[in-house]
Formats: C-alpha cells, structure tokens, sequence
C-alpha cells in the first residue's frame, strides 16, 4: 500500500486560497479517480473539487471552515501501489493526471476547469490592412556566430507560476526538464532549493500585528466590537469594485419609465415569461442597435473591442454577498429560453454552484435592484465591462396621459456606461430603446 497526498490545486488564474466548505468523502471512504471529494469556496465560486487518485480515504488535511492554501496536501489517499487494470477514464481526467504529470497538455489544473490553449483567444478583432507587399531582398548568408533566438518559457501550469512568483523566481530563468522544455514543479523546487543554498541578505516582511479583542480605535475613541476577516470572495469583490471605481470614467443617466403595458402583459399570461425576462429581451436589442456599450476597453492596447455576442450578467443578492452571474450566450436565446436560463441561473448562484465561466464571462450587466425594494442607484461597472443598467421597483404614481392624470406603474432605469467608449447620445438613445420597448412592448416583440 502507498499513500498518494493530493494537493489543492489552482482553481483559477491568480487565486492562492480557498476554503473548505464541506468534504463529501470521510476518513475510510473508498474513492474513485475524478470522484468528487470536496466543495470549496474560491473569490469566485463554491465547487467541487474531484480525486485524480482511487483507494482509501486516510486524512482529510482541513477542517470546514478552514482556509487552506494552493499547493497546501488535500487529501491523502492510500492506494496499491501494483498495477492494475485501468477503468476507463474521462478526456477532462486525462488532462488533469497529463498536467500532474508534467506532461503537454492544456494547462488544466482542475478537471473541468483550466487555462485555454494559448491559440484560442476570448475575444475577435476586426481585421488589420496589410502593409503593401515590399520586394524579395536575397537572404544574407548565416553566420555562425549569429545570437541565437531566445525563445519563451514553456509553462502551462498556473500552479507552476504561482509557485515560482511566490518564491521570487522568473520563470524565465528556470531550466525545464519535461517534453520539449516544459516546466514543472519539480523544476520549480530545485529552482527554489538552489536559491536557498545561496547566502542571502535577510528579509523581512511585514506583517500588521494582532489587534486585541475589545481594542480601543484611537480614531474614534470607541470599542471595537468585533473584527471579521474578509473572505476570499469579498477581498475578490473588493478589488474588482476599487478598480472599477479607479480605472473606468463613468458618467450616469436615468429616466422614468411608464411600463403599465409591460405589467399587463405579463398579467396576461401568469405561466409566461416573467418581467425581467421581457426587460432582458430588450436590454439585447439596444445592444444590438449600440454595440458600442458591449465589450470592453483594451488600455494596453488603446484600443475598443467589440464582442459578436452577448453574456448577460445579472446581480444576484446571496448569502454570500452580490454576485453577477452570466446568462452565456443570451442573444441566441428567446424570451422563454431566457426566462428559465435566467431563473436556473439564480438559483444556481444563490446556492454557490454557478460556474467559474458564469461568473465571470459576463459582457453586460442586468441590476433588478428593484427586488430590493429601492428606486434607483448610481451603480458601478462591473470591470472590465463598459455599462451597466439598472431596473427600480415598479409603484403606482401619478401620471399624465392624453392630458389626463391618472395612475400608472412607473418605475426607474439608471445606466451607467465609460465615457471613453461613447458619448452621452449613445447612452441616452440605448436608454430609449430600453425604455420605448417596456412602454410598448407589444410592438417592441413584434419587431424583434
């Protein structure tokens, strides 16, 4: 028998925790290879995490609740170490067992869940003009002595980088021994035990110190009552706002909308479509008349990018703070179609199960920030997209038609949107699309 530690892999780009939210194998439990052993809480998501190993369960190296480090053992599995007969195995499984390994392969860390190939690319640029074509000049004649072409490290573990940037290593500088170069950990070790058997000046890093309990704020000249460690998810959610708020000049628009039409028609047909599913269909049309307002700017390029598609992001409030899952794909869907990807989605979110994709891959945002109870909001873009709209509660309030006043249900759009990918006229005339489509929708669905 031989004891096989699995350790936790990276569930994601730049992520360097997670926390253990609830083991589904106890001590003793045989496990099965890509058999789920673990859900885990990362700044995105809860997933869960599977075996790349089968035997017997003997650690569990965490407690629930416990936040445990990438590269930090998992679990430990005892298991014969004589061959045997291999059941088959998934392609995603392979991946995974080709990469602990070392071996080529995709660069996925977690089954189901990896680095893209590095030819495949997130998003589509329009076409560049080719230079004029210049005449043939005669090759030179090589020289021996000619400096030759340095060619990039060859690493697709994100695990891989993580340990070297932890470690103050340049991947760069660091010899791989797997197929045509490839890097790994191992590489990664004895990278780091050469550094160590170098004297080195001593470092310190600083570190805040512990605050009492009850600790008095030399602000305020009050009792603190408590301190909660931020979670991984919130210090995620944190930094995506800050840099939004640093990065991206946004500039805010609303207007008052009459949807009594809106109201009836989705009082009409109670097993149809629900309002959010209508106002979505036609957050898709003004996108598709400004499609200016769904992409993202590309700073370090200077340039303006434009997706053929739409990922419909919508703010969910769950147990675990606000999240904007994508509906992937929305402008392939009907109203129908919407509707029930958007209520799955929901409820997908609210338990922690949406996808890394889904949380993530989003192109524009929905905020029905009217289910809170509120009229409106000056709210921040969800980086690095350029716009987000806002629905307010729906309310009886006195209005004018044909002369007359009368009740009607009004509610509120907010918009905000980057200066630097249009102007207030593309802002204020998706706004109209939005808001003429929810005052006469149906005309509106007849035309889409």
């Amino acid at each position: 028998m031989t004891t096989q530690i699995f350790e936790l892999p990276d569930l994601g780009e730049g992520l360097t925790e997670a926390e253990v939210v609830r083991w589904l194998v106890a001590v003793g439990d045989t496990v099965a290879i890509d058999q789920p052993i673990v859900e885990v809480e990362t700044a995105k998501s809860i997933v869960e995490v599977p075996s790349p190993f089968k035997g017997t369960v003997s650690v569990l190296h965490g407690e629930e609740g416990q936040v445990l480090e990438v590269g930090k053992p998992l679990i430990s599995v005892d298991g014969d170490s004589s061959p045997k007969p291999a059941a088959p195995v998934s392609v995603e499984g392979e991946r995974y067992r080709e990469e602990e390994r070392a071996g080529a392969g995709s660069g996925n860390v977690l089954i189901g869940y990896g680095t893209p190939d590095a030819s495949a690319s997130g998003r589509r640029r329009r076409p560049r003009k080719s230079p004029p074509a210049r005449p043939v000049q005669p090759a030179a004649p090589a020289s021996a002595t000619a400096p030759a072409v340095k060619r990039p490290p060859l690493v697709t573990s994100p695990l891989v980088r993580q340990m070297a940037r932890e470690a103050g290593l340049r991947v760069s500088e660091i010899t791989g021994s797997g197929p045509n170069g490839l890097i790994t950990r191992r590489d990664v070790r004895e990278a780091i035990e050469a550094a160590r058997a170098v004297p080195a000046a001593p470092v310190t890093t600083a570190k805040p110190e512990p605050v009492p309990t009850g600790a008095v704020d030399s602000r305020t000249g009050l009792v603190e009552s408590q301190r909660v460690p931020m979670s991984g998810f919130r210090r995620s959610v944190a930094e995506s706002l800050s840099r939004s708020r640093r990065e991206i000049p946004e500039a805010t628009v609303w207007v008052d909308v009459d949807a009594t039409e809106l109201v009836r028609l989705r009082q009409s047909d109670p097993s149809g479509p629900g309002l959010l599913s209508y106002v979505a269909r036609f957050v898709l049309a003004g996108l598709r008349a400004y499609p200016e307002l769904n992409g993202l700017v590309d700073a370090e390029r200077g340039e303006l990018v434009q997706y053929d598609g739409v990922n419909l992001g919508l703010a969910v409030q769950t147990d675990r703070g606000l999240v904007a899952p994508a509906v992937m794909g929305a402008h392939r869907l009907t109203t129908m179609e919407l509707d029930a990807e958007i209520r799955r989605l929901t409820a997908s979110a609210r338990e922690g199960k949406a996808s890394p994709a889904e949380m993530t891959g989003g192109t524009f945002t929905l905020n029905n920030y009217g289910s809170l109870r509120v009229d409106g909001s000056a709210a921040i873009i969800n980086h690095p997209q350029v716009a987000i709209l806002g629905l307010g509660r729906i309310m009886d309030r006195p209005w004018i038609v044909d002369g007359e006043l009368t009740a009607r249900k009004i509610t509120q759009l907010s918009f905000a949107f980057d200066h630097r990918v249009c102007d207030g006229g593309a802002a204020a005339g998706f706004m109209r699309v939005v808001a003429d489509a929810m005052e006469n929708p149906a005309a509106a669905i007849a035309r889409l």
